[in-house]
């Protein structure tokens, strides 16, 4: 590929020159649109996990993993986590600009309307094993709201869109505390309309009846800072997921619900599982931090380093400074098992100094303290990833009206470079049972050598 002038650049395959267009972006890489290339030269590119290939113009979120930068909607994500709450940057997410006063009064408002779940479906969800994998049963939760709600599935109405948004982040919060609560056999709460969004999710999930016991502010602010750290990052797998999903102009409800399942593969939402599981096996296998970090670097082994490193940033992730100062905070204030933050604090400042992550551009990420505050609040592990679908639902909204409001794009659909068998004819079953038997007489006649 060669540039022709400033902005555009040629593709020669044999003898035809495609042209492809310069997008240019405000900040980052600019692409290339190359739409003309199978139309005049019969082929396609191949990018296994679209590591190289934008799919999509947006304005939401920017990335730089070589500067360690996040930015919603030009904000860096250190300004807004220090002064905005969870709901505030939903509507920056959602909406394009920061909300003054009355804005987020009436945003607050909207949501606090539809806080309640509708009895039946309620009971919708005791059809579910109380064991059952969160994510499983919240992303069924989250694609059934459509059959309760046939007036927002319209999105190309903005109204219905805009409903469908305040419902989504209404109803997931008291979703996820009602999964939490029946996990332990304890009853749900009502939703609370005169708390803040943040603090009535954490009475519905721990409070019990006839109890007014107070919730920390501390415990509120720490997590609606995990919240906003989770609620955007560009177009991540899950993220990428409801866009495809939304490109076919599927209703919100099935497109975050798509997002949810997405996020619940554990090379996408269970980093901080992870994390946690690695500590206590470090701890209870009596090792120091030392020992474990020889293993980690020994080619023969397979122990793994988690919650360093990261797709994207080949920086120190931004949003694992903000972390580590909210441990540094938090825990100590909630009585925490500090062994296991010593251990990661260790952890870290082994990895930090140790030439072969550095060299490797092994920085810790967001994951690596989120799991621990988690813990102290209370949460079992295995709600960690229904509340990073909390913080990124926002997210998923804002990218699915964007991509419903784009005029330029069509309904998803990858190309694929074909590899498998060639043209061949059907034979008659007794001659495929007879080539059977022979395959498998060759396969046991291997295993015998």
């Amino acid at each position: 590929m060669t540039d022709t002038n400033a902005n555009n650049a040629t593709f020669t395959v044999g003898d035809t020159n495609v042209e492809f267009e310069r997008v240019s972006a405000t900040q980052g890489s600019d692409g290339f649109s190359i739409a003309p290339l199978l139309a005049k030269t019969g082929t396609v590119t191949l990018d296994p996990g679209f590591v190289n290939t934008a799919s999509c113009t947006s304005d939401i979120t920017y990335i730089s993993g070589s500067e360690g930068i996040l930015r919603y909607r030009g904000y860096p994500i250190e300004e807004l986590a220090e002064n905005c709450s969870f709901l505030e940057v939903a509507y920056l997410l959602i909406y394009g600009e920061l909300p003054n006063p009355t804005s987020l009064a009436a945003f607050g408002r909207r949501i606090n309307e539809h806080t309640l779940l509708h009895e039946d479906f309620k009971r919708f969800f005791t059809a579910f094993p109380s064991q059952g994998h969160p994510m499983a049963i919240l992303q069924s939760g989250i694609a059934g709201m459509a059959t309760y709600y046939e007036h927002t599935l319209d999105p190309k109405d903005e109204e219905q869109l805009d409903m469908a948004s305040i419902l989504l982040l209404a109803k997931v919060p008291t979703m996820i505390a009602y999964i939490a609560k029946r996990a332990i056999g304890l009853p749900l709460l009502y939703p609370d309309s005169s708390r803040y969004y943040t603090e009535d999710f954490i009475r519905m999930t721990f409070g019990l009846p006839y109890q007014g016991e107070e919730i920390d502010p501390l415990v509120v602010r720490a997590l609606d800072t995990l919240l906003i750290l989770h609620a955007d990052h560009e177009q991540n797998c899950s993220t990428s997921t409801v866009r495809l999903v939304g490109s076919a102009q599927a209703n919100l409800y099935s497109s975050v619900a798509s997002g949810v399942g997405a996020l619940s593969g554990p090379l996408h939402g269970g980093a901080n599982e992870a994390v946690m599981r690695m500590l206590r096996e470090i701890r209870d296998a009596g090792l120091t931090v030392d020992e474990f970090v020889s293993q980690v670097k020994d080619k023969k082994n397979s122990v793994r380093l988690m919650g360093f490193g990261h797709r994207v940033y080949k920086n120190f992730d931004p949003r694992a400074r903000i972390v580590k100062s909210l441990a540094d905070e938090i825990l100590p204030r909630l009585g925490s098992e500090n062994e296991l933050f010593d251990i990661a604090k260790s952890l870290e400042e082994a990895a930090l100094s140790d030439e072969y992550f550095v060299a490797r551009r092994l920085y810790p990420n967001v994951d690596f303290y989120t799991g621990l505050i988690y813990e102290a609040m209370g949460f079992p592990a295995k709600m960690f990833t229904p509340l990073f679908a909390l913080g990124r639902l926002p997210g998923w909204i804002a990218q699915y009206r964007e991509l419903i409001n784009d005029p330029t794009q069509r309904i998803g659909r990858p190309r694929q470079v074909y590899t498998g068998e060639t043209e061949r004819h059907w034979i008659p079953r007794e001659e495929r049972q007879t080539a059977d038997l022979l395959h498998l007489s060759d396969s046991l006649n291997v295993a015998k050598l």
